[in-house]
């Protein structure tokens, strides 16, 4: 359903995409991740035809970006990382708004929106500016959906929302795609990236890797060790100076660490009590995915 092959956008002398390229099925929930300044809005407005690659191709529903946009338009829904509905309407107005832009009613696609709009339809002739950050989301989401696209771009959907309103969120894409809904969503959350069918990781503009969260994962390649201490700076610093340390990096409450060769924990362990850190653990772990993103980025 959508076709990415060397697209390339510059602003000025920075790069924003270097020559990009990969595919999303029909009917897949697929996560780009990676931070902001990564190239992920660039890459939507191209999709969505808000803006033109400065080289390469691409297809979205089998539709030129470039040369069929009109038809793009109709049949993608797209919804920003900012909240971009008009303020000053109600919930209600906004959404009939929305539809009668693509030559729709309410009624006609309600179906598609009925879950998600049960939880807003009390506020209806509440301001779009008065809602919570959840409801706009809901509201957001429905009026990206109310002409029933076959692809929906979403862009940081979650940003700023609460934990709960982002399970929901998640949730409520599960059950699009099993309406036989494309879903291109974007976030810089590393935990969102198990989600998905299948993931791209970005950074500066390059698509470090591109698979499923779980073969990702299994790709690491490497054993992982967390470790921690009271003086979690002071220790970080010290495991970065032993020789046999590849890598070492904070990760939540502990850091996260890799041996250059044969690990070696007990033997890395007895040197940093000799160094002060008697209350030091170690322990093995299994890598995440932003654990994968870190070592690409390093590589």
């Amino acid at each position: 359903m959508i076709r990415v092959s060397e697209i390339w956008k510059s602003y000025g002398k920075t790069d924003a995409l270097r020559g990009i390229s990969f595919s999303v099925n029909r009917g897949e929930i697929f996560g780009l991740i990676g931070p902001d300044g990564a190239g992920k809005t660039t890459l939507f407005h191209i999709l969505t035809t808000l803006m033109l690659a400065d080289r390469g191709h691409a297809e979205v529903a089998g539709h030129d970006v470039v040369e069929d946009f009109r038809e793009i338009r109709r049949c993608v829904g797209y919804m920003p990382g900012r909240f971009s509905l008009y303020q000053d309407l109600t919930v209600r107005e906004n959404l009939e708004l929305f539809a009668s832009v693509f030559g729709t009613d309410v009624q006609s696609n309600y179906g598609l929106i009925e879950e998600i709009y049960r939880q807003i339809e009390p506020f209806n002739n509440r301001l779009a500016a008065k809602l919570s950050g959840g409801m706009k989301q809901k509201l957001a989401l429905c009026c990206a959906l109310i002409h029933a696209p076959e692809v929906l771009f979403l862009d940081e959907p979650t940003t700023g929302v609460d934990p709960t309103s982002r399970k929901e969120f998640w949730q409520m894409l599960r059950r699009l795609k099993e309406k036989g809904i494309t879903i291109l969503v974007s976030t810089p959350y590393m935990d969102e990236a198990t989600l998905c069918d299948r993931i791209a990781l970005i950074q500066k503009g390059n698509i470090l890797q591109t698979d499923t969260p779980a073969q990702m994962v299994r790709s690491f390649g490497h054993p992982l060790f967390a470790i921690s201490s009271v003086r979690r700076y002071d220790l970080l610093l010290a495991a970065r100076e032993y020789p046999e340390i590849l890598r070492c990096y904070s990760f939540g409450e502990t850091h996260h660490l890799l041996f250059r060769g044969t690990p070696c924990p007990d033997i890395f362990k007895q040197a940093m009590r000799m160094s002060g850190f008697d209350d030091i653990e170690i322990s093995p772990v299994d890598p995440t995915i932003e654990d994968c993103f870190i070592q690409l980025t390093s590589l």
